[in-house]
């Protein structure tokens, strides 16, 4: 085999299946009975007792020079080259003497900010995922292949002596920065090979001035791109695909001098209650190539999309080309729009609002939305969730980074930003209204068209935000959310207790000189 095979330190591999097609990795993973055909076509696999991604078992060598740039605490878990090496060892062990998958990948459509990325696997499906999930290599590309980072999935083998190594489990996702190297242990879930290599790009990108984001994007038949940020639940995906623009991805992008350029080849969409009639595009992309994840089907092998007995995070990945309305290039301009999405179960924040630089700073460090009641055990009302740059879990570097870059480039390209709450009105959840689906995109087609922009502007008090008093297809009461509420003492008290929320959490961005600037643009209590 060429580009390098023989440097994985792998022994007495028997069958080395080399970035084989669609549908070769289809008859291998039905020859290997890693799953289960479909009704229609789709090849079914379930991961284990892990469903989703591990976070505790999440860890970074520390060493020189990386350590200096990582912002260590809860999110990034440290762990020594010994231990590394130990599980790495291991890893490769598992993983000689066996057929082996390797698939070759870029993550990032821009030439000039792309990494190139070998995945290694013995199981079939798992090579199906990285062909899915990231950007396809033409027949020339793949010649002449040079792999920048490798990743070692070992998911058959555990760290039994997890406890004497200190760490959190058997299950261990490692990476070393300076030997560009990737190993997972112990979870076979699909997502932390995605989410691991996005991890580094968050890592390698801003170090270069370049952006790396949390986010979906689409561009107009005008070229004006737009970009969506928003924790799960706010209707990221959702607003994003939209008939009348170009999707250029729905997860995971990167913004460097040319523009913003997707990360990924596919996409990962949520499976769980999914439905022709609200989802079309979603629903017809689940077909052969794609892969579904944890669904329950009967033994025809049609699939209940309601039946959440495995997990609330059924998944189907899938190569973007399943979405008609694609951007083939999956890369555009530079942005126009930027939109936060947020879901206020609160009923307090309003429809939409016009953001300064400084608060755009400000909440996209926040990165918040609200859990309603219900959804976990002893939740009887609305909980704030803050995820700083809107992805957290994933950002190797200080919030801060990201940040000041976000601010230079909304400076530069002269982008405008807004907050849209997808959340609801006239009341806390259980009182109040979702906001309608066709009020939210009202607000997003006066953004993307510009006609917000001739609104006349009002404050919305405490948290200081620019509001339209009038916008087309929205009901104007609903503009301003004190009119909303007939209790407006009830408002006012709720209103200032989740100021004081936004306050509190963004202390502890305030260890370093840029968050506390950025702490002058929040809501004043």
């Amino acid at each position: 085999m060429v580009n390098k095979l023989d440097e994985l330190g792998l022994a007495d591999i028997k069958e080395i299946y080399h970035n084989i097609s669609y549908d070769e990795l289809f008859d291998h993973e039905v020859k290997n009975n890693e799953g289960k055909v479909t009704s229609n076509g789709t090849f079914t696999v379930d991961t284990g007792i892990f469903t989703g991604r591990s976070p505790k078992d999440k860890y970074f060598v520390k060493q020189d020079p990386s350590q200096k740039y990582i912002s260590w605490g809860k999110i990034n878990h440290p762990i020594n080259d010994e231990i590394f090496q130990k599980l790495l060892k291991k890893a490769k062990n598992q993983l000689s003497g066996k057929n082996i998958y390797i698939q070759d990948a870029f993550c990032g459509s821009s030439l000039a900010s792309r990494k190139s990325v070998r995945f290694v696997t013995e199981v079939a499906w798992q090579a199906h995922f990285v062909k899915n999930m990231f950007i396809r290599p033409n027949e020339n590309e793949l010649a002449n292949f040079e792999p920048e980072f490798v990743v070692y999935n070992a998911c058959k083998c555990v760290n039994d002596e997890y406890a004497k190594d200190g760490l959190n489990s058997e299950v261990f996702v490692i990476f070393s920065v300076e030997e560009n190297i990737g190993v997972i242990g112990g979870t076979w879930y699909g997502g932390e090979m995605k989410k691991g290599i996005f991890s580094m790009m968050n890592y390698w990108l801003p170090l270069q001035g370049k952006m790396s984001m949390h986010c979906s994007a689409n561009v107009g038949k005008d070229g004006d791109t737009a970009l969506f940020f928003g924790l799960s639940g706010t209707g990221k995906t959702t607003l994003s695909t939209d008939p009348n623009r170009a999707l250029i991805g729905d997860d995971e992008h990167g913004w460097d001098d040319e523009g913003v350029f997707n990360f990924e080849g596919g996409c990962y969409a949520k499976c769980i209650n999914l439905d022709p009639a609200s989802e079309p595009e979603i629903y017809a992309a689940i077909k052969r190539n794609a892969l579904l994840e944890n669904v329950v089907y009967d033994e025809n092998g049609v699939v209940d999309y309601k039946d959440a007995s495995k997990t609330e995070n059924t998944r189907v990945s899938y190569p973007i080309e399943h979405i008609v309305n694609h951007e083939p290039s999956l890369k555009a301009g530079h942005p126009k729009n930027i939109i936060f999405l947020t879901a206020d179960a609160f009923g307090i924040l309003p429809p939409v609002a016009k953001l300064t630089k400084e608060q755009a700073m400000y909440y996209f460090l926040s990165g918040y939305t609200a859990k309603v009641a219900g959804t976990e055990r002893g939740i009887t009302e609305p909980v704030a969730t803050f995820s700083a740059c809107f992805g957290e879990p994933f950002m190797p570097l200080h919030p801060t980074v990201y940040a000041r870059l976000l601010g230079e480039k909304i400076d530069k390209h002269e982008v405008s930003v807004y907050l849209v709450n997808t959340g609801w009105s006239g009341g806390a959840y259980g009182v109040g209204k979702r906001m309608s689906i066709k009020a939210t995109r009202a607000c997003i087609n006066a953004i993307l068209d510009g006609s917000i922009k001739n609104c006349e502007f009002e404050n919305f008090d405490k948290f200081n935000l620019a509001i339209p008093k009038a916008l087309d297809g929205v009901e104007t009461r609903l503009l301003n959310p004190i009119n909303t509420w007939e209790n407006k003492t009830e408002f006012e008290l709720s209103r200032d207790k989740l100021a004081k929320m936004f306050v509190e959490n963004f202390k502890r961005y305030e260890d370093v000189s840029e968050g506390v600037e950025y702490a002058k643009a929040g809501p004043k209590v």
